[in-house]
């Protein structure tokens, strides 16, 4: 085997003096540097009401960022130069997405974590060509959450989100809006889409897919949060809401406090957990949300930082250690208290009712095994050995009806693993209670190297035997070269 330029400087050079580049300069082991900016916020798009029915228009164009001084990078975006606005949508309301298509190649658009029809759900059979539009309209049936949308196009996800094309979903209801908790977007209640990327010294993405890259899915070595480089935010509320998304393709985050303070996670994938969690570290794969709650009362900067996971650090050596990513850790964003805020709010000790999840009317258990195999240039990836083939379906499920999926990795590595269509509970791993953490409301899951999880689902109001919802590692790298699933829901 033979390791790339890219692949040889990630495994042996550990620093390096920042050289000047114009208005940026450049470090050997951190690519492009920049000085402290304000966080990005994402425009919110709350839409417009015609005919009782809730619009959003939503275009996908080429366009150039700039994420350092003097030094412009092509992207992809969403009613904007990189990434997409912040649409907020109402528990039960209708809503009709006017999504088109202007980036010059095929596309699609997933909204991840809904409930909604599967010839709506924005996967690889809902291609909007070059110049075309797509208008799906559905009901949101959710509870109060942080969702997302993004590229699911077949064999070019991992690529069109890398370079822009993804974008947050809150969904509002009444019993999340009464609880007084911070809702005031962009002042207490602020977004953060957190992607690690890599850059050329010209400023383009560097998104050449190294033998590692294949494997490992691509890691980067500058942390972009909403579009900002080291970013800070100025407070101006004692109690700050941060809903944070893991949006890489790759990299897992253990996100945590400079000063170790305890902070609230009062929400999962689904939507807000029974109760508020008090704790000093959360863990999120890719595609997995989490709201916190942060007090910054004591009136002192605190940054918001993310290390590897210790499950992840841990995971064998030698050649092993090859595939495992840099193991960057990083400052993601600087709080800097304003010298008059607003008081801390008080925190309900309850925040919803979620049903103690129940597996013995499930009319079904399906195993899923996640595989990888090594050839040169990358892997081929499979889900019980097959890899995925968009002419096929894999399962076929019977709507009013509920289900155990026993997840299975006996890999090497870890994977996140996203099911569409619906919310499910976490019952077991490798036989254990999952940790509170995880007891919500769930669409992703992450599964570590020899682990089998047991989730449980329910299926219900939607069927369509010709449109098929997906399955799949959340890895954008790994889904993109096979390890994925269609599964159709029928009457």
């Amino acid at each position: 085997m033979t390791l790339t330029r890219r692949a040889a400087l990630g495994l042996f050079v550990t620093g390096g003096a920042a050289v000047a580049y114009g208005g940026y300069s450049w470090s050997q082991s951190r690519g492009p540097v920049s000085e402290p900016q304000p966080l990005k916020i994402p425009p919110l798009d709350t839409g417009r009401v015609v005919g009782g029915v809730r619009n959003f228009d939503l275009t996908l164009g080429m366009d150039k960022t700039r994420f350092f001084k003097d030094l412009d990078t092509p992207t992809y975006g969403i009613n904007g130069s990189y990434l997409g606005p912040t649409v907020k949508f109402k528990a039960g309301e209708d809503v009709r997405l006017n999504v088109r298509n202007m980036i010059g190649e095929a596309s699609t658009l997933h909204w991840h974590g809904l409930h909604i029809p599967a010839s709506a759900d924005g996967g690889p059979h809902q291609v909007i060509e070059t110049g075309a539009s797509w208008q799906p309209t559905f009901t949101v049936k959710q509870r109060a959450g942080t969702f997302w949308y993004h590229s699911h196009m077949l064999n070019r996800t991992g690529f069109q989100v890398y370079h822009g094309l993804a974008g947050l979903i809150f969904v509002e209801d009444e019993q999340g809006t009464n609880l007084g908790l911070p809702q005031d977007y962009g002042v207490d209640d602020i977004p953060l889409v957190i992607q690690d990327r890599r850059f050329t010294r010209g400023g383009s993405f560097d998104y050449n897919l190294s033998m590692s890259d294949g494997m490992m899915g691509v890691q980067g070595n500058t942390l972009l949060v909403n579009g900002t480089v080291n970013p800070y935010f100025e407070a101006r509320t004692d109690t700050v809401r941060l809903r944070l998304l893991n949006g890489s393709n790759a990299r897992i985050y253990a996100f945590g406090f400079s000063d170790d303070r305890s902070f609230y996670q009062i929400s999962s994938d689904g939507g807000l957990l029974e109760a508020p969690l008090e704790t000093r570290s959360i863990v999120l794969a890719p595609g997995e949300r989490a709201d916190i709650l942060v007090d910054v009362s004591d009136g002192k900067s605190v940054r918001l930082q993310s290390t590897t996971p210790s499950q992840t650090r841990t995971m064998g050596g030698g050649m092993m250690s090859f595939f495992m990513g840099d193991q960057t850790d990083f400052n993601v964003l600087e709080i800097r208290p304003d010298g008059s805020r607003k008081r801390a709010i008080i925190l309900p000790e309850t925040l919803v009712d979620l049903q103690t999840p129940d597996p013995t009317g499930s009319v079904r258990t399906r195993v899923f095994s996640l595989g990888m195999g090594m050839m040169m240039g990358g892997g081929v990836m499979t889900v019980n050995g097959r890899p995925m083939d968009i002419n096929r379906i894999d399962e076929v499920v019977k709507a009013g009806t509920q289900e155990i999926w026993t997840i299975q990795n006996p890999t090497m590595l870890p994977h996140p693993f996203h099911i569409h269509d619906v919310q499910f509970r976490i019952l077991d791993r490798n036989g254990a209670l999952p940790p509170v953490a995880e007891r919500g409301l769930k669409d992703t899951v992450l599964v570590h190297p020899r682990e089998q999880v047991r989730l449980l689902l329910q299926f219900s109001d939607y069927t369509d035997p010709n449109s098929p919802y997906m399955y799949h590692c959340h890895n954008l790298e790994h889904e993109d070269a096979g390890m994925m699933g269609q599964f159709t829901v029928v009457a």
